[in-house]
C-alpha cells in the first residue's frame, strides 16, 4: 500500500482518483489547492503525488518547484501543449498525463512509478500460498507447486498488480507475448486451473465485462 496524495480542484475528478486507487490498495489524502497540500507536506511525505496544475492560488508548476525533489509526482492537467510538457517534466516530475485520461491507464502510470521509487519485496504471500518473485517459484505450506510457464506469468502479473482489475486481453499480452495469435479463451482456462492448484477461488475475482483481479488486504 501506497500513501498518495491527490492535488485536484475538481471535485468530480479528484473523487473519482481517489476511489479507484484506494480500490487498488492504496492510501488516497486529497486537497483541492496547492497550499494545504504543501502544509500537509511539511509533515508526510507521500510515496506519490498527482498533481494538477491549473489550481486556486499558487499553480502546479510553482507547488512542484517548493517540493522536495524526492517527492514523485505525475502531472495530471488539461495543459497539454508541448511547451507545458517541457516545463512540466523540465521541473523534474516523473509523468505528465494530459486530460482527459483513462483511469486505468492512470492506475497502471501510478503501479509502474511506485515500483521504481517503492520496490517491493521479492515474496509475496496469501495464506498457505508463498510465491518468490526471485526465485520464480511458487510454494503451498512450504512445498513447491508444478506450474506452466503461462501459469506462472499469470500469477506473476496478478501479484505485482494485486488489488488492480487486469483485461483478459492485457494478461493475455503479458503472459503469452504481444505476438500470440490465440483469443482469450485460454486465459480463463489458465485461470481455472490456477484458482484449483492454489485455492484461489475467492483471491482471483472475476471482474464483469474486464478479466480478472487478485483480491488481497491493503
Amino acid at each position: 500500500m501506497a500513501c498518495i496524495y491527490i492535488i485536484e480542484d475538481d471535485p468530480s475528478i479528484n473523487n473519482l482518483l481517489k476511489i479507484s486507487l484506494e480500490r487498488n490498495g492504496h492510501r488516497c489524502i486529497c486537497f483541492f489547492d496547492g497550499e494545504s497540500a504543501l502544509e500537509s507536506i511539511q509533515k508526510t511525505v507521500p510515496d506519490v503525488l498527482i498533481l494538477d496544475v491549473m489550481l486556486p492560488g499558487i499553480d502546479g508548476f510553482e507547488v512542484k518547484k517548493r517540493l522536495r525533489d524526492d517527492v514523485p509526482v505525475i502531472f495530471l492537467t488539461a495543459r497539454g501543449e508541448m511547451q507545458d510538457r517541457i516545463i512540466g517534466l523540465g521541473l523534474g516530475a516523473d509523468d505528465y498525463v494530459v486530460k482527459p485520461f483513462d483511469i486505468l491507464e492512470l492506475s497502471f502510470r501510478v503501479q509502474n512509478l511506485l515500483k521504481r521509487v517503492k520496490p517491493m519485496s521479492n515474496e509475496f504471500s496469501v495464506g498457505q500460498v508463498t510465491i518468490d518473485l526471485y526465485r520464480r517459484v511458487v510454494l503451498v505450506h512450504g512445498k513447491p507447486i508444478d506450474l506452466t510457464p503461462q501459469e506462472y506469468a499469470l500469477i506473476e502479473t496478478l501479484v505485482i498488480n494485486r488489488n488492480v482489475a487486469l483485461s483478459r486481453e492485457r494478461l493475455l499480452e503479458i503472459a503469452w507475448g504481444s505476438d500470440y495469435l490465440g483469443d482469450t479463451r485460454t486465459v480463463d482456462v489458465h485461470i481455472s486451473a490456477i484458482r484449483k492448484k492454489l485455492n484461489w477461488n475467492k483471491v482471483i475475482t472475476t471482474v464483469s465485462k474486464i478479466g480478472y483481479r487478485l483480491e488481497v488486504d491493503p
